[in-house]
């Protein structure tokens, strides 16, 4: 049941990067974060319940992770808007690299030879992706080496907010951490645009349906994610490569929905990565 908990999260959050790029033709990046967050959060609303018993510090550490998203999602959401959805779904791999680099430095987990040859072809995968520049194709896709850099940011960002999970769930419920990072997250959005004067099209962006959809899809993944957390059977390893499935989603979303060019490739290069990451956890 785990497994197919889990391959549910991974084929959702592809999905989801889906959405994302049909819900930004639509509206800035700005409105669809802010809307989004904030429907995903009153769908949360109902668990506030089960969200009470957080001491402060817990709460100030969840408020760092969210500040973390925070980051995470607009570079995410900037890039997505900006590149061929293939592409970023290949580098959203390299969570996977950055992962396990934290956790070989903050948590002191040892380097196995398996995990370093592991990293070994992520790093060839990511580099190989890197070499589609010089197809004569590329040059019609138009991705600027900017949002190249803030998609690997996003990334690392995200990398990070997988490390304070771990760390927090240990301390914390999953309800209390859902609950308590959505509302942080809406109030970062809404000082950043009272901060920032940022115009935001309120009525026309709650008409934009694929935000209503983006949120619900956030919520049903995550729930199904702490679900399998929660199974004493479930492992992280394999959790970790599971997840990845979203990969292939995003790959063929952009052949078959936007009509990218080098998907061959993209996916020879996913395939590159996803071995490094079985031959890591296994």
């Amino acid at each position: 049941m785990w497994i197919l908990l889990v391959l549910l999260y991974g084929i959702l959050k592809g999905t989801r990067e889906v959405i994302k790029k049909k819900a930004l033709q639509k509206n800035t990046v700005m409105e669809v974060l802010i809307v989004y967050t904030s429907l995903a959060f009153i769908m949360v609303i109902p668990d506030y319940k089960n969200a009470q018993g957080v001491n402060l510090s817990d709460l100030f550490w969840i408020a760092v992770k969210s500040f973390v998203i925070f980051l995470a999602w607009i570079f995410s959401f900037k890039a997505i808007k900006k590149m061929p959805i293939s592409i970023y779904g290949v580098l959203d791999l390299s969570r996977v690299l950055f992962a396990t680099l934290l956790g070989f430095t903050v948590l002191k987990e040892a380097f196995s030879v398996p995990q370093l040859t592991g990293l070994a072809l992520v790093c060839t995968g990511l580099l190989m992706l890197n070499r589609t520049r010089r197809l004569p194709s590329y040059k019609a896709e138009k991705v600027e080496s900017v949002y190249v850099v803030i998609a690997i940011a996003s990334c690392m960002l995200n990398a990070l907010s997988g490390l304070l999970d771990k760390i927090l769930m240990k301390r914390v419920t999953s309800s209390q951490l859902q609950f308590w990072y959505m509302l942080f997250l809406v109030l970062f959005y809404i000082i950043y645009i009272l901060v920032t004067r940022t115009k935001i099209r309120w009525l026309y962006s709650f008409k934009n349906y694929w935000i209503w959809i983006l949120s619900l899809l956030f919520i049903i993944a995550d729930r199904a994610l702490f679900i399998a957390n929660g199974m004493e059977a479930s492992k992280v390893t394999v959790m970790t490569l599971i997840k990845q499935s979203g990969c292939l989603v995003t790959i063929l979303s952009g052949k078959f929905i936007f009509k990218e060019k080098n998907i061959g490739y993209k996916l020879a290069c996913a395939g590159v990565i996803i071995a490094g990451i079985v031959i890591g956890v296994l």
